[in-house]
C-alpha cells in the first residue's frame, strides 16, 4: 500500500463511530454503544474529518447528524467493518485453519444439521463450525454471520442458496382431542383449537387450501418455536401443522395421532444461503460441497 492510499485509510476507531452515529443517530447512543466518552467520539469523528478534508457532521446546538455524503460513506464502510470483524474471529478461534459463522433454525438445525456434522468434522477438522439460532431471515451487513439456514424460498436479498430439503406438513394432536369428534374433512378441523406456529403465518391457510377449503381468518395460539408447539400439541392444547419428520417419533409411541390425511405437499424448503459477495470463501465453498450431498429431497432424517 502505497502513501495516497494509506491517507485515505482512516483509523478502525473514527470509522466505527461514523458508522455507530449514523445507524443509532445520535452521538450518546454512538458513545453507549463504544464504551467511550461523547467526547471521545467527537474527537475520532472530527479527526476523520480533518484527514478526509471533507465534513461529514452537521452539528446543531448539542446534536449531531451525517450529511448526505456522510450516510453513504458510513453504509459503504459498515460491511467493510463487519469483514474485518468476521476475519478477526476467524482467525481468533482456530489460527490453524478456517471457520465458518452459521446461522441455524433452532429445531432444524438441531434435528437435521447437527447430527450430521460429526461427518463433516471428521472430513474437514481444519473447518470450525460457529452456530447461533436466528428465526427471521437477517441482513448479512449487520450480523456476524458467513451462512444462514433459512426456511421459505429462495428470494433473500443479494445471496446464493442451496436447497437442502422440502418441508411436508401433518395435522397432529393428542388422542385426546379428537375423544367424541368426528373428523371426515378438513373444514371438521375448524372447529377444534388450532394452534399456529408464528414463522408460518400462513400454514393453516395453505394446508386448508391444499385441500379446496376456504377458511377465511384461522385464529388460535400462537408460539414462536416448534419445541413449545410441539409439547402444547402433546398436552392436548389443539391441533398443530408441524414437520413430518418431527412428530415420527411422537406417533410412534402414542403421544400424538395424526388429525386428518398425510403430509401434504411442501409448503416450503430449508436452503443454506449466503452472501453471493461471499461465494468464493474457501470454508464456505467446501462446507455448502458436502452439504449438498446431505440434501436429498426424501431423505429419512435422523431420531
Amino acid at each position: 500500500m502505497n502513501g495516497a492510499q494509506r491517507r485515505f485509510l482512516p483509523s478502525i476507531a473514527s470509522l466505527r463511530a461514523l458508522e455507530a452515529l449514523d445507524r443509532l443517530g445520535s452521538a450518546t447512543a454512538a458513545a453507549e454503544e463504544l464504551n467511550q466518552t461523547q467526547s471521545a467520539v467527537s474527537r475520532q469523528l472530527q479527526a476523520l474529518e480533518a484527514q478526509l478534508g471533507t465534513s461529514l457532521i452537521i452539528r446543531e446546538r448539542k446534536t449531531m447528524r451525517l450529511t448526505p455524503a456522510a450516510k453513504e460513506y458510513a453504509a459503504t464502510i459498515r460491511g467493510a467493518l463487519q469483514t474485518i470483524a468476521q476475519a478477526s474471529l476467524k482467525v481468533q478461534v482456530n489460527p490453524r485453519g478456517g471457520s465458518l459463522n452459521l446461522a441455524i433454525l433452532p429445531t432444524f438445525g438441531m434435528r437435521w444439521l447437527v447430527p450430521r456434522l460429526p461427518d463433516f468434522a471428521a472430513r474437514h477438522p481444519e473447518i470450525t463450525i460457529n452456530m447461533a439460532t436466528r428465526l427471521k431471515p437477517f441482513d448479512f451487513a449487520f450480523e456476524p454471520f458467513d451462512a444462514a439456514i433459512h426456511f421459505g424460498n429462495a428470494e433473500w436479498p443479494g445471496t446464493s442458496h442451496l436447497k437442502l430439503r422440502p418441508e411436508n406438513m401433518l395435522p397432529v394432536c393428542a388422542p385426546q382431542v379428537l375423544n367424541n369428534v368426528t373428523v371426515a374433512h378438513p373444514r371438521d378441523l375448524l372447529d377444534l383449537p388450532l394452534l399456529h406456529i408464528e414463522t408460518r403465518p400462513t400454514a393453516w391457510s395453505q394446508w386448508f387450501d391444499s385441500y379446496g377449503v376456504s377458511p377465511g381468518t384461522v385464529s388460535g395460539t400462537i408460539f414462536d418455536q416448534f419445541s413449545t408447539i410441539l409439547q402444547a400439541a402433546i398436552h392436548g392444547l389443539g391441533v398443530a401443522l408441524m414437520p413430518d419428520y418431527l412428530v415420527q417419533q411422537d406417533l410412534k409411541n402414542g403421544n400424538l395421532v395424526v388429525a386428518y390425511g398425510g403430509a401434504t405437499r411442501p409448503l416450503g424448503a430449508y436452503y443454506l444461503v449466503w452472501p453471493t459477495e461471499r461465494s468464493e470463501d474457501r470454508s464456505l465453498k467446501i462446507f455448502r460441497t458436502w452439504l449438498a450431498t446431505q440434501a436429498e429431497d426424501e431423505d429419512p432424517l435422523p431420531r
